[in-house]
């Protein structure tokens, strides 16, 4: 059942892969905002993926987040998102990241819960 407090986080190591300067956000060796952001929409999608029905998925519509902390190569990163509202197909997420120093990047996130195949239709 979707409800306020489903929570899960996700983990990456930063590597070059996934850095500022190879990313083409920045010009620096440190973990890249959109890095960052993908790894909290992750964790939103995992809170919520064994609540959903059969077929359906969430897809991210929204994110509102500072990242105000650089993560340089070889730090562990773990983010974690944590629901606080459902209305209807909609949900919110309160999401975070943190590496070994504390805390790196928060803001919150907007799913929609879809219709995988319907969704996809779309793209035809």
């Amino acid at each position: 059942m979707l409800e306020k407090g489903l929570s899960a986080q996700s983990r990456t190591t930063v590597v070059e892969a996934n850095t500022a300067a190879s990313m083409g956000s920045g010009d620096m060796p440190v973990f890249a905002t959109p890095a960052m952001i993908a790894l909290m929409e992750n964790a939103a999608m995992l809170a919520v993926a064994g609540e959903l029905p059969e077929g359906a998925t969430t897809v991210g519509t929204e994110m509102n987040a500072s990242h105000i902390k650089p993560s340089g190569l070889g730090a562990e990163i773990t983010a974690s998102a944590v629901v606080t509202a459902v209305e209807g197909r909609k949900i919110t997420f309160n999401v975070g990241a943190r590496d070994a120093d504390g805390l790196i990047g928060e803001g919150t996130h907007v799913r929609f819960i879809v219709d995988r195949e319907r969704f996809l239709a779309k793209l035809k």
